[in-house]
C-alpha cells in the first residue's frame, strides 16, 4: 500500500525566485523538467526526504500546494474501489518523470496522487 510521501507539488508565483529560495534553506535539486511548462524538483538534505515539485502558477492555476503524492504499491489502486467518484481516471505515465500517477480526490475534495515510480 502507502510506502511514504513521494512528492509535494507547489504552485508558485515566480518560479526562478522560489527555487532560489530554496537553495538558500539547504535544498538541492533533483530534476529539471518540462513538465507544467517547466519545474523544478528540490528536497532537503538528507536522507529519506519529500520531493517539492514546484512549478510557475499558469492559467487558473492557483498559487499554493497543488496536491501531495504517495508512493504506493500496485495494492493501493485496488484499495481505492470502495470509493466511486473520487478517481479521476486510469493510472498514467508521466515521460517527463517516468512516474505513473493516479490523481484522485479525497473525501474533502483535496487533491491527491498515488505513485508508482520505476523499477529499478
Amino acid at each position: 500500500m502507502t510506502q511514504g510521501i513521494d512528492h509535494i507539488e507547489l504552485i508558485v508565483r515566480q518560479l526562478d525566485e522560489y527555487v532560489a529560495f530554496l537553495k538558500t534553506l539547504g535544498f538541492e535539486t533533483v530534476r529539471e523538467t518540462p513538465h507544467h511548462g517547466g519545474s523544478v524538483e528540490m528536497k532537503p538534505p538528507g536522507e529519506g526526504q519529500p520531493v517539492f515539485e514546484i512549478h510557475q502558477v499558469t492559467g487558473e492555476e492557483v498559487i499554493g500546494v497543488n496536491h501531495i503524492a504517495f508512493k504506493v504499491d500496485d495494492a493501493a489502486h485496488a484499495a481505492l474501489k470502495n470509493y466511486p467518484g473520487m478517481v479521476s481516471g486510469a493510472p498514467g505515465r508521466v515521460p517527463e518523470t517516468g512516474r505513473t500517477n493516479l490523481n484522485l480526490r479525497d473525501p474533502d475534495g483535496w487533491r491527491l496522487q498515488l505513485v508508482q515510480n520505476p523499477k529499478e
